[in-house]
């Protein structure tokens, strides 16, 4: 009997049908969507007559300004991350005992094991007027704290829920580098920060940019935390999109919100990543000098 022998690709096309299905299907509507109009009160959505009108409402300084905010609350949530992550994973992945590793990962992930909505709530019992932390600090006379529904509660709560995305493959960097490199490093002649600078980070750098796709993707379109702690002063993106499908009912401008959004963070991220490129280059190039001395000394 004869046996039937597939092409390499198809091992991928299980993914590549759950992506096609799940993702570029849904964008793709949501696409066509953004160029329709609302058809009276009553209405969701109509495309027989396609336009570029909900886009220019999405540019109104309504809208504008909160694009902007969530642009913000992006940036600076995903750059606190990973100065909090980066000293975090890199002490568990070098300088933590290898039998306490394990644990260690568990406990960066315990968040997860309760719901996003029931960690948000907590925050918000937590930084209440009237809650536990405002009364102590009162009692030891620092005031009440004043932050819940303020655009720096957003970010407390971002940066607290998104932080494991961040730690995680910054840990996996870090700890791949290994000790030997390290170690080398020193015999020649490196201190303990020119040794990080010039061989720790470098190596651990594709970790750092899955770690920052990875908080600053979902964080820019996140309306949970938002809506739970900041209020009117805290407006995101999300929430506009939200309430034009939910409350609304103006599927066409609320599918230009979620396309503009998502070419904003295309955009912000490749911004982003070609900056860092342009900071990193006098190292790639300081290095390539070493590397030329080394080779032309006898």
């Amino acid at each position: 009997m004869r046996k039937v022998r597939l092409p390499a690709f198809a091992l991928a096309l299980p993914a590549w049908a759950w992506l096609v299905l799940f993702f570029v299907l849904p964008v793709a509507v949501v696409f066509w969507y953004s160029f329709g109009y609302k058809p009276g009160l009553f209405g969701t959505h109509a495309t027989d007559i396609l336009s570029f009108d909900r886009y220019l409402e999405v540019l109104t300084p309504t809208f504008f300004d909160t694009f902007l905010n969530t642009l913000w609350i992006g940036i600076s949530g995903t750059a606190l991350c990973f100065l909090i992550g980066a000293p975090v994973a890199y002490w568990m992945a070098v300088k933590a005992p290898a039998r306490w590793k394990g644990l260690l990962l568990a406990l960066v992930l315990v968040p997860f094991w309760t719901n996003f909505l029931v960690r948000t709530i907590g925050w918000q019992v937590i930084l209440a007027p009237e809650g536990w932390l405002s009364q102590a600090m009162q009692a030891v006379g620092l005031g009440p704290i004043d932050i819940l529904h303020t655009r720096a509660a957003v970010l407390l709560g971002v940066v607290y829920n998104y932080l494991p995305l961040m730690i995680l493959p910054l840990f996996v960097a870090f700890d791949r580098v290994g000790e030997p490199s390290r170690e080398a490093s020193k015999d020649l002649g490196a201190d303990r920060w020119r040794t990080f600078a010039r061989v720790t980070f470098p190596l651990a750098r594709p970790g750092i940019v899955v770690g920052a796709l990875l908080v600053y993707i979902p964080l820019m379109g996140d309306y949970i935390t938002a809506t739970v702690l900041g209020g009117a002063k805290g407006n995101m993106v999300g929430q506009l999109v939200a309430a034009q499908f939910q409350t609304a009912q103006n599927w066409a401008l609320g599918s230009a919100m979620a396309i503009t959004l998502i070419l904003i963070i295309v955009a912000s991220a490749a911004a982003i990543g070609l900056l860092l490129w342009l900071v990193s280059l006098p190292f790639r190039l300081g290095n390539r000098l070493v590397l030329q001395k080394a080779e032309a000394t006898p």
